[in-house]
């Protein structure tokens, strides 16, 4: 069965925000910082059980080369992200954001 990818407006301003940070710190590293966030996703889809469990039903994977985790949910239907979060916040601050 094919899942149902969700990115929370949340999680798509997170990326959006640091897309912006990279981009003001070198041309073009914005680019790849979303291409990344884009494999990782992908990754996500591809194995969703692959990652592991860091609170409840919540995974976490890391984004290659960049110092960010996506914080996500599975079930039969449906893939969730809730926060594309940099390793260096308040790891209690993505957990806001859940249901």
């Amino acid at each position: 069965m094919t899942q149902t990818l969700l990115i929370l407006p949340e999680a798509v301003e997170d990326i959006a925000e640091a897309r912006r940070w990279y981009d003001e710190a070198l041309t073009g590293l914005g680019e790849r910082f979303l291409s990344q966030v884009d494999d990782c996703i992908r990754r996500i889809q591809t194995y969703p059980d692959l990652y592991e469990r860091v609170y409840k039903q919540y995974r976490r994977a890391m984004v290659r080369r960049f110092p960010f985790v996506v914080f996500y949910e599975v079930s039969a239907d449906r893939l969730v992200v809730y926060s594309v979060f940099h390793t260096a916040q308040d790891p209690n601050k993505w957990r806001k954001r859940l249901p």
